[in-house]
């Protein structure tokens, strides 16, 4: 049979039949195309070559019922349309392609009891494990996870599992930092009177965020009035709310620090409303560093998460959990929080003053 034969003829081609032209067997080309280790270099360039003008695409039925695995594994996220999920969800759907697997994506939209059926769902469907970024990783939430073992991996939340310990895994951003940095550097601009809008409270990403703010408002010996400090749950619109109230009231702040970008645009457009200029009248700063707060006209001063690396990483993590690649370490991976200085603050106009 010549290579190329059965594409040609529109017939799939099996494991057989490259063995058959390759002239090897078929545990050969099994470990070949599962990239096993054992099989020559020049044997396995023959036997791929052959797969490929052959058109050979794997069965993924055929390869579940062997390893007893479905090669699918669950992404649950807040609100895709949200820009830090979006990029997130991508790092982790490009990153399990890479590894054979499939990803499912649930968005709960906040909901506690849509995240709580998700995981069920996932769970029905036979998912190899689950990458979790939701408003609160609670524990009751995940005891048939544990109870199952099914591997499970948390993204920008530390899991609230008593019952393992420290034997979790998740990928934060320093949040502690973050916030420290935010206050700091509009402090060393002049400001004084600054606002925060926090996320959900009830999150563990957006608790450090404002502990660290706390901590800087602290140290650099700045008390703000406490209705300087709101909730903004994260939601676009909230924000938006809250900086049309400060913007009206009798003491408005001189800088506002939003805890995700997604409030930081939402605050913007209540400030634009209002008549002020950003930076001219009121200096604006968010964290998440999304594409769009980089675009000319917003340039918005922010906090780096890195989003497409950490759902890169979840991916690393969770596949070594479910395939068992080398020793299992519990991964608690937290990166730097990076300041990114553009426009929103004056910085380029004024530089420090402090």
């Amino acid at each position: 049979m010549l290579p190329g034969f059965l594409k040609m003829t529109g017939k799939r081609a099996t494991i057989k039949d490259i063995a058959k032209m390759a002239n090897v067997s078929v545990s050969a080309v099994s470990m070949t195309l599962n990239n096993r280790p054992g099989i020559g270099s020049e044997k396995r360039q023959k036997i791929i070559k052959i797969a490929r003008e052959n058109g050979y695409r794997p069965s993924l039925v055929a390869k579940a019922l062997v390893s007893k695995r479905s090669y699918i594994i669950g992404l649950v996220v807040n609100d895709i349309s949200d820009h830090f999920f979006a990029e997130l969800a991508k790092g982790v759907e490009e990153t399990a392609r890479q590894y054979g697997y499939n990803t499912i994506l649930c968005t709960t939209n906040g909901n506690l009891e849509t995240q709580k059926e998700y995981l069920n769902t996932l769970r029905s469907r036979g998912v190899d494990g689950i990458i979790i970024s939701t408003a609160v990783a609670e524990a009751f939430h995940f005891d048939f996870l544990i109870d199952e073992k099914i591997p499970f991996v948390c993204i920008n939340r530390i899991p609230l599992i008593p019952s393992l310990g420290n034997k979790t895994e998740y990928i934060i951003m320093d949040n502690y930092s973050a916030g420290y940095k935010g206050i700091e550097h509009l402090w060393r601009l002049g400001h004084d009177k600054i606002a925060i809008i926090t996320g959900a409270l009830n999150a563990s990403n957006a608790i450090a965020s404002l502990k660290g703010c706390k901590a800087a408002l602290k140290d650099l010996g700045l008390k703000i009035p406490p209705r300087y400090i709101k909730e903004g749950k994260y939601s676009r619109q909230e924000a938006f709310l809250i900086a049309e109230r400060l913007m009206k009231s009798k003491n408005p702040p001189s800088a506002i620090f939003a805890h995700d970008d997604n409030m930081a645009l939402g605050a913007r457009e209540a400030i634009l409303r209002s008549g002020l200029e950003i930076p001219g009248d009121i200096s604006l700063m968010g964290i998440d560093d999304i594409e769009i707060g980089a675009l000319t006209g917003i340039e918005l001063t922010t906090i780096c998460q890195k989003k497409y690396e950490m759902g890169t990483m979840g991916v690393n993590i969770l596949v070594n959990q479910i395939e068992k690649r080398v020793p299992r370490m519990v991964e608690k991976i937290v990166l730097d929080a990076e300041l990114i200085i553009r426009k929103t603050c004056g910085y380029h106009e004024y530089g420090y003053k402090r």
